[in-house]
């Protein structure tokens, strides 16, 4: 959830849990400035919350009857996933906050109270780094994808220099923390992939495209992503590629089928020691290509477990 709608949503949280609240309450309540106070309650009226406001040195804020009611129809469980879905959204953007305030306001007081024993009772830490992308960027992007029409990006590059690439777009992939856009680079004549947080505008040239040999979009994006680790291993597996792609995180390996009923995983590690651990992991028999450092760190894994299995054997035995 984004630092804003964390907040604005404490903020409502905290007003309902008492008749009224000073602006100096609400600041040392919520951590933040009296300013900041004044400048969320007035979103919130925006939103069609009801927020009555009293002057003078006992005066505060009171939650009172939102301006509109427009009925919902959706159940509990499926509001509460809605709401989830809504506080996930990548970034501060203004169309998911408005959206997530507006299905609150119309949400059943069950439903309320079980969202403020959350917000009320939770705080944030800070999360590594996610790329950030508006909503409407997003969906232009998803929309080129759908009608095969090449686009003109402005991008920005990993030196922080902005470019204009041409590109006939393929897919959008969502990677744990990021998305990124698979697309044909008209200038390089290659199949490259794009950070979406780093596209700082796209636009429609109206030239309609026939792609031929298109890629696994995930895949490409999986080893783009593998491709930071130092050690690599190679193993085939037992598995279907969609079992394969449900163990192996796109962060973590990439897949390509090998048949129907197998699949070559490609997964990196830090150290060869961290990638032994993540092959002991796949619950499978697994035929492994990698260097001498990772194989001897799996002998050494193997042989730990072993080990272990032994001694446990061998505990059980003395004291049955």
């Amino acid at each position: 959830m984004t630092a804003t709608s964390a907040r604005l949503l404490r903020m409502l949280a905290v007003l309902s849990s008492r008749p009224s609240w000073t602006n100096a309450e609400l600041a040392e309540r919520l951590d933040v400035t009296e300013r900041t106070v004044r400048r969320d309650i007035a979103r919130l009226r925006e939103a069609g919350y009801g927020i009555d406001s009293e002057g003078g040195p006992y005066g505060g804020y009171r939650l009172g009857p939102g301006k509109h009611t427009v009925p919902l129809t959706l159940d509990d469980e499926e509001a509460l996933a809605v709401f989830a879905a809504l506080r996930e959204s990548p970034g501060d953007d203004p169309a998911a906050i408005s959206a997530l305030l507006k299905l609150r306001h119309l949400l059943p007081a069950r439903v309320i109270e079980r969202l403020d024993a959350v917000d009320s009772s939770s705080v944030d830490i800070v999360q590594a780094e996610r790329g950030r992308v508006a909503v409407p960027l997003l969906f232009d992007l998803a929309a080129a994808c759908h009608r095969g029409e090449r686009l003109t990006l402005t991008y920005r590059d990993t030196q922080g220099a902005e470019t204009r690439r041409q590109v006939d777009p393929h897919r959008l992939v969502r990677s744990p923390n990021r998305w990124y856009l698979v697309a044909f680079d008209i200038a390089k004549q290659q199949w490259r992939t794009f950070r979406a947080d780093r596209v700082i505008a796209a636009h429609t040239t109206g030239v309609t495209v026939e792609l031929d040999d298109r890629p696994d979009a995930a895949d490409m994006v999986a080893k783009m992503l593998v491709s930071d680790y130092p050690y690599y291993a190679t193993v085939r597996i037992a598995l279907p590629l969609a079992q394969a792609r449900q163990l192996v995180p796109p962060n973590m390996g990439s897949c390509r089928a090998d048949g129907p009923d197998a699949t070559y995983v490609t997964i990196g590690g830090a150290t060869p020691d961290g990638l032994a651990a993540a092959l002991f992991r796949l619950p499978t028999p697994l035929h492994l290509d990698a260097s001498d450092e990772v194989c001897q760190a799996v002998r050494r894994r193997a042989a730990q477990l072993i080990d272990t299995a032994q001694h446990t054997t061998e505990r059980r035995h003395r004291h049955p």
